[in-house]
């Protein structure tokens, strides 16, 4: 009866029916993070891209009109903002990539340190996507706020 409770929690236990359930949604979570991490990749070259026609376009507009050179300044802000949205999506990517492969170990072997890590990793994955939503919340509801009020000044 001690054991039983020493490998449960308030009587709960990974049975079959739980642990396919487990080994399914490790399989879909390793496929949802590598397409993740390839779709990064695909952004930062994106952003290199638009970096790169942003440069090209506005030093062609400063030609013509005999403006300044802020056409380099441009396209490095794009290239910056892109790498930064594609490191924000790495970290959710990897975590979700450690989740499926110590939850699939976990299960293979029967090894409850691998289990314990999969959901330390399944938690981080949450938690960082929960701060990730707030932020951008917040963002959104500032420059509202913003834009009213230059709105109603203007």
């Amino acid at each position: 009866m001690e054991q039983q409770q020493e490998n449960s929690l308030f009587g709960l236990s990974i049975d079959s029916v739980t642990a396919g359930y487990l080994k399914e949604t490790a399989s879909w979570a390793k496929l949802l993070a590598i397409v993740g991490m390839i779709g990064c990749g695909f952004i930062v070259i994106g952003g290199i891209v638009a970096s790169m026609a942003i440069s090209s376009a506005t030093s062609e507009l400063s030609r013509e009109m005999g403006g300044s050179g802020a056409s380099a300044a441009a396209g490095a802000a794009m290239m910056i903002f892109y790498i930064i949205m594609a490191i924000i999506y790495f970290f959710p990517c990897l975590f979700t990539l450690r989740f499926s492969n110590h939850i699939k170990v976990a299960l293979n072997a029967n090894d409850q340190m691998a289990l314990n890590e999969g959901m330390r990793n399944l938690k981080a994955t949450f938690r960082f996507m929960g701060v990730i939503t707030i932020i951008f919340i917040s963002l959104f509801l500032l420059l509202f706020l913003l834009g009213g009020l230059g709105a109603v000044m203007g």
